[in-house]
């Protein structure tokens, strides 16, 4: 092994890498497996060696074993050659390390020894007998069953028969005369899954007798002492003969009940207990008994565990010369015992080694004391490496990584301190120079043991270059800087304390004197936190040159009161001054708002203050709110005024049987907070009504009856459950009230009918409220009449006649005095004979004996009839009478419009319109006559077809012509716009005919003159316009062209 260690170190590369070793696990292997191969690892090394037993593998002359990586591969496993203790060895330039041990062990079973059948066990019937297995040589874990006569038939367990699972054989606690027969032994081993079965062995029953009842013989049973390790699994088994067959029973002679996890199985003569704890430790007893008596069987379970560790060693570096200390600790049952390694070999006590209990101490430290070690804790369970690197330094002093500043600044009167701090194994000796000067030990100087200077009160004379010398008996080596002497700096302007409302802006000064050769940077904290000016940029923003720090806070919210630090940082000195900000805001909402107590129209309230947000609570303002109202009100409140000192009011004025929900608003010298949480909904206690109905009302209906009207009382207002109303009525003059009860709380309206009650007569009236605590007041009393009769007779002298196309007067006699009112007429009216279910009619109130129905079809003929109505109703109608109404009237304009003007007046000529058969005859024309920016509208009728008009000299005008016949009018004439230019004559024609001297436009202008809309034209209400005429359509006129008719 040493020769192939040593051959393997010629192989070494320099590496940084620290070892590290997965460590290989043990593995059973089935000997029949031999083409499986088994690999296990070692990681992150140069060079990798494995031993088998103790004895280096030596690769090169093995096919079967080679190594890929760290990884040790074995392929057709052989039971004699590969059987046994592995172990890998890493190497790196640092040293080697050994991983754990592994072992390889090959799982078999052979077969029986060859015997046709064995010896007869003979026992008399209730007897109790073993029938013993006896395993053939074997490796692995076996499990056995038994076979009863001939295979598939197996004995099954129970409280009377039992097959052990440790020694293999079958125990019958009582035999009977069906156990009679041939039994076989199945062993099966569990990592092969082999099987062998034994030969047969008969039971005989014997024929002197039957056994007699017998106390129980515990034939199974655990031993007195079973270590357990932690997190297995533990079986006891526990099995007796006997006649009765004996029942056992488990129990700790602790008296501690077993957990749930424990089980029994096979009637109880197996106890597992899964999952081993320390708590599973203990003795355990078996108890066997029948009606002859118990025996019992105990045995100690102790609770092992393999070591872990609870303190490893870690990579060292230590200067040649110096002493090391390393230990390591572990837990495990059986305590671990320790040993230690370096480079793969056992470390052995001598001279400076020293090892006490898992802790290596060496002294005097030489550089071959480097290298890799390991301190290994083991007991029966297995065993623990924890690895670490010893690294032993030698060298000469060197400033490489900690050079003296090139240039130290101090503050004058301060205390400045200079370090040597050299790299040197072992440590160097240092001594300080300052020019050519040994600094020598002084009221103001000092030198540490370690090389540091310190200079007390410097003044500007200890300003110069300084060096540090270092010596060790490797080398000297140096280093050097400058000391610059600075003034101290001072703060000339500094923020104070100040108090400010939410939403204002300040600025906190912070100004300094300093000297020139300082680098100076300021910084502000906020409650012991820095300020992140970036983050915070909406609210915070540092303003000011170089010798400026000032904070400007914009937009102060509640959360930035408290103190702000500024901080002057110097190359020699650090400074700081800070205020405290109190910002004053409206209070914050209070809390656990809570309803104390409640009547029908009271409710005690209390709450807890909320943040009084830098100005006291002045007072508190509470609201309500209801299913009924629209957000939240204010309340009365008894005191009036609540102060800010107290926490508890009474709300008044609530309404009876409504829930309620409150909150609660502080009020300080800032503004009015934000209101509390809602308390819990809370209902008020219910109560008589309080409120009249009002509205009340009515009259009319049919005969013999009142109606009785009022409003309803709203939900808030009713005051309880089963509410409803109460109606009291009297006639007028009488004293007796008859009431009635409406047991609905949305009723509007009461109808009290009696045969008695004359037409028309006065009623009193009044209406109340109840619910189930009473009755409420009434209303104030009313005055209705009670239904009268209709009237009794029909209009005389009915007559009709058609006024237009779609328009017929109808006229009558008015009623002589009747004994019934007649409010006024109503005429109906429908298209033929027979009265269909939907008629026309027309109401007019008041003593009318005419009327115009519009709205009707032309040339058709209408039935009419009327009758008086009053509130009862409408009474007999008149006879029908008929009138047709008129033929429509034309559907066209008057066409080829001429004009001229003269002065001041104007002419026009138009063709005749003519009609159609189906059409009314033409009785005259209507001239239409409006002035632009004028709301009047003039109209001259003529029967001729001509007309003449004075017009205004200044004005523009829009004329139309309509046509008139006995249907009524007809359509209108294309619009003609005309302005006034001069005194001048002129003329034109609507069909754009243009005589001599005329300036005419195709089209006009209509500057918005909202005159009704005309058949062929939209209606008059753009500033432009285009229209055809009879005659066809008039092309646009070109883009840009103004739309006015010049004369």
């Amino acid at each position: 092994l040493d020769s192939l260690w040593k051959s393997a170190l010629a192989w070494l590369r320099p590496s940084s890498y620290k070892i590290k070793i997965l460590l290989p696990s043990s593995r059973i292997l089935s000997v029949t497996g031999l083409q499986q191969y088994w690999k296990t690892f070692c990681v992150k090394a140069n060079v990798f060696l494995w031993s088998l037993n103790g004895t280096a593998i030596d690769l090169g002359s093995d096919y079967r074993r080679h190594m890929s990586g760290g990884s040790l591969i074995i392929r057709n496993l052989d039971k004699d050659q590969d059987t046994g203790i592995y172990q890998c060895m890493a190497f790196n330039t640092w040293g080697s390390i050994l991983s754990r041990r592994a072992s390889i062990q090959f799982a078999y079973l052979e077969n029986f020894k060859t015997q046709s059948v064995r010896s007869a066990v003979n026992v008399r019937e209730g007897q109790g007998v073993v029938l013993l297995c006896g395993a053939p040589p074997h490796s692995g874990e076996l499990t056995f069953a038994w076979i009863f006569n001939e295979y598939p038939y197996s004995v099954q367990q129970d409280s009377r028969r039992f097959v052990s699972q440790e020694t293999g054989s079958l125990y019958i606690a009582k035999v009977e005369p069906s156990d009679v027969g041939n039994y076989t032994c199945v062993v099966n081993n569990t990592v092969t899954k082999e099987k062998v079965l034994s030969s047969p062995t008969p039971l005989v029953l014997r024929s002197d007798g039957v056994m007699g009842e017998y106390e129980p013989k515990i034939e199974v049973h655990f031993p007195d002492s079973i270590p357990a390790a932690k997190e297995s699994v533990v079986e006891l088994e526990c099995f007796a003969l006997g006649n009765p067959v004996p029942e056992i029973s488990w129990r700790r002679t602790s008296g501690v009940p077993f957990p749930s996890k424990v089980k029994m199985k096979n009637s109880n003569a197996v106890l597992e207990v899964p999952n081993f704890q320390q708590e599973d430790a203990g003795t355990y007893e078996c108890i066997a008994e029948n009606r002859r008596g118990k025996n019992v069987a105990r045995g100690r379970i102790s609770f092992h565990a393999k070591p872990q560790w609870f303190q490893t060693v870690a990579d060292t570096a230590k200067s040649i010369e110096e002493n090391l200390f390393w230990e390591c600790k572990a837990s495990g049952k059986p305590k671990p015992s320790y040993s230690w390694l370096k480079n793969g070999e056992q470390l052995m006590v001598e001279g400076r080694v020293q090892i006490e209990n898992g802790a290596l101490s060496i002294t005097a430290l030489n550089l071959s004391d480097s290298g890799m070690y390991q301190c290994v804790a083991e007991n029966k369970h297995g065993s623990i490496y924890s690895s670490a690197q010893l690294m032993v330094l030698a060298s000469a002093p060197s400033f490489s990584r900690s050079p003296l500043k090139a240039l130290l600044k101090a503050r004058s009167g301060s205390e400045v301190t200079l370090e040597c701090k050299p790299q040197a194994s072992p440590p160097a000796i240092s001594l300080w120079k300052k020019g050519n000067e040994i600094l020598q030990r002084s009221e103001r100087i000092t030198l540490s043991p370690n090389g540091t200077l310190k200079i007390a009160n410097v003044t500007k004379r200890d300003a110069g270059g300084y060096m540090c010398i270092a010596k060790n008996q490797f080398g000297t080596a140096s280093t050097t800087g400058t000391l610059l002497v600075t003034e101290p700096t001072r703060i000339t302007m500094r923020p104070t304390n100040m108090e400010i409302i939410v939403g204002e802006s300040i600025v906190l000064p912070c100004q300094i004197a300093y000297d020139p050769a300082l680098d100076v940077s300021f910084s502000w904290a906020f409650n012991g936190q820095l300020i992140d000016f970036q983050r915070d940029s909406d609210h915070f923003e540092r303003v000011g040159g170089t010798i400026s720090g000032d904070l400007m806070i914009r937009n102060i919210q509640l959360n930035h009161g408290g103190k702000y630090v500024c901080v002057i940082d110097t190359d020699v000195e650090s400074l700081s001054t800070s205020a405290i900000l109190v910002v004053k805001g409206p209070p914050g909402p209070p809390d656990k708002v809570a309803v104390e107590e409640i009547t029908d129209s009271t409710a005690q309230l209390s709450w807890t203050p909320g943040s009084d947000n830098g100005s006291p609570i002045t007072s508190y303002i509470i609201q309500a709110r209801t299913p009924f109202t629209v957000g939240w009100q204010a309340v009365d409140t008894v005191p009036e005024v609540i102060s800010g000192n107290m926490l508890t009011a009474t709300v008044v004025s609530l309404n009876a049987w409504v829930e309620y929900e409150f909150r609660v608003v502080a009020r300080n010298a800032v503004g009015l907070g934000e209101p509390s949480p809602a308390s819990a909904k809370t209902r008020t206690e219910d109560a008589v009504p309080d409120t009249a109905p009002t509205d009340v009302g009515g009259g009319g209906g049919a005969k013999s009856e009142l109606v009785i009207t009022w409003e309803p009382l709203p939900e808030e207002l009713q005051n309880g459950e089963d509410f409803g109303y109460i109606v009291a009525l009297r006639p007028v003059g009488t004293v007796t009230w008859t009431r009635a009860i409406i047991s609905t709380p949305g009723a509007s309206r009461y109808v009290f009918r009696n045969d008695t009650i004359q037409p028309f007569s006065p009623f009193d009236i009044k209406v109340g409220a109840y619910n189930k605590r009473g009755e409420g007041p009434f209303s104030s009393i009313a005055t209705v009449f009670s239904a009268e009769e209709v009237p009794s007779v029909a209009p005389k002298r009915v007559g009709a006649r058609s006024l237009s196309a779609s328009q017929i007067e109808v006229i009558w006699e008015a009623l002589p005095g009747l004994p019934e009112r007649v409010l006024g007429y109503e005429v109906v009216y429908w298209e033929d004979g027979t009265k269909p279910d939907t008629i026309g009619k027309v109401r007019i109130t008041g003593n009318y004996t005419q009327v115009n129905i519009t709205g009707l079809k032309a040339d058709t003929a209408y039935y009419l009839s009327v009758a008086a109505f009053n509130t009862a109703g409408p009474g007999p109608q008149s006879a029908p009478i008929n009138s047709t109404t008129k033929k429509p009237p034309p559907d066209r304009g008057p066409l080829n419009i001429q004009w001229s003007m003269i002065g001041s007046t104007l002419t026009l000529h138009w063709d005749p319109v003519v009609t159609m058969e189906t059409e009314s005859k033409v009785t005259g024309y209507l001239v239409v006559l409006k002035r632009h920016r004028y709301n009047d509208i003039n109209t001259i009728f003529t029967n001729r077809t001509t007309a003449e008009l004075s017009l205004s000299a200044s004005d523009n005008y829009l004329i139309q012509i309509k046509v008139l016949s006995e249907g009524g009018e007809g359509m209108a004439s294309e619009p003609i716009h005309i302005h006034k230019l001069s005194e001048g004559g002129g003329g034109g024609t609507s069909n754009f005919s243009q005589p001599d001297g005329l300036v005419l436009l195709q089209a006009w202008e209509l500057e918005a003159l909202e005159l009704p809309a005309l058949d062929g034209c939209p209606p008059l209400q753009s500033s432009s316009a285009h229209c055809s005429t009879s005659s066809g359509d008039v092309p646009p006129p070109p883009v840009g062209l103004l739309l006015h008719l010049f004369i």
